[in-house]
């Protein structure tokens, strides 16, 4: 295999190619179908790489597109969960499908199909179509057609990217963090382990020095700038971090739900009902955030109103106070 193979599967595309390949099929795919059929893995196989350090990229592909917010499902054997040496893995194309009641007018059914069409051509590559037929000839069923996997578009705050060079290298990093209520930001000094989106905002996960516990930080709550020491830290720290800090946020989200009342049809209802469970009154919805939560809540004005909890219902009539105060309007 020629030495320069490499740079012609980078990264970014062996994740779009796993992308496709997990949505393929319903039943899901092995570790071993993954790897000698996805290109970027195949290629790697066929020069040599041993397998323990395929599993490991691909471990590390998998924490990179959960921390995208790319739902995938591992599915274990139905008699031993817990036994995960036959795992399949899949994206449940489900977590894409729009709402049925929904409709578009013939102008924005134009925009999306054009939009569509472009996607289905640029980012659906030969390789990913080469693996896709590897894929079948394995006898595994593979839904037809495909449609190219289109990235979520998503702001990201300065300190993202000192952030993720710091990962990268495995350097000790300070940066100041303003938490709601405090008057003053503190520094905060960690051992960055992974980056990951949850609820459309960036947290970074790590080792917090001074607690020497592990901690979580939205990256929108620092507020100035990141600085890489010369201290480094062991880069095995990072194996399974991605994967942990999702846990743990979806667990303290788990703990916290909110009672809302959202009125049927708007842009409210659709983007919580995504993530909600059926209440008497309302829908429950968890988060992991209070703060955070209630500047969602706020944006969507008129169209929610929380039941509880109370901390949460007076926060968001916080912010709408302030938004009217702001306008110079009336209550």
């Amino acid at each position: 295999m020629p030495a320069n193979s490499a740079a012609k599967n980078p990264p970014e595309e062996r994740l779009v190619n796993l992308v496709v390949a997990l949505m393929a099929t319903e039943q899901g795919l092995t570790k071993d179908a993954i790897l000698g059929s996805v290109a970027g893995y195949r290629e790697q196989q066929d020069a040599g790489a041993s397998k323990d350090a395929l599993e490991k990229m691909f471990e590390r592909d998998k924490e990179s597109l959960r921390g995208l917010g790319v739902p995938i499902e591992t599915i274990g054997d139905w008699a031993d969960p817990d036994d995960l040496r036959e795992a399949r893995y899949r994206v449940p194309v489900a977590e894409y499908a729009l709402p049925v009641d929904i409709e578009f007018a013939p102008a924005e059914i134009a925009l999306l199909t054009l939009a569509g069409s472009m996607w289905s051509q640029s980012s659906m590559s030969a390789d990913a179509r080469s693996g896709l037929r590897k894929i079948r000839a394995l006898g595994i069923a593979v839904d037809e057609p495909i449609i190219g996997f289109a990235p979520r578009i998503s702001v990201r705050e300065p300190a993202f990217g000192p952030l993720q060079h710091a990962i990268e290298h495995h350097r000790v990093v300070t940066f100041p963090y303003m938490k709601p209520g405090e008057q003053s930001p503190r520094t905060r000094r960690i051992q960055p382990l992974a980056l990951v989106e949850y609820e459309a905002r960036w947290h970074v996960f790590g080792i917090d020095l001074a607690a020497a516990s592990d901690r979580t930080f939205l990256l929108s709550r620092i507020v100035g700038e990141v600085q890489a020491t010369r201290q480094s830290f062991d880069a095995a720290l990072r194996e399974g971090a991605g994967e942990r800090a999702l846990a743990g946020l979806q667990d303290l989200a788990a703990r916290q739900r909110a009672l809302l009342e959202v009125n049927p049809g708007t842009e409210a209802a659709l983007r919580l009902g995504r993530r909600s469970s059926p209440a008497d009154q309302g829908m429950h919805v968890p988060y992991v955030d209070v703060h955070v939560f209630a500047d969602e809540l706020a944006s969507y004005g008129p169209e929610v109103r929380v039941v509880e909890p109370e901390e949460l219902r007076l926060q968001v009539i916080a912010r709408l106070e302030n938004a009217l105060e702001r306008n110079g309007g009336s209550s």
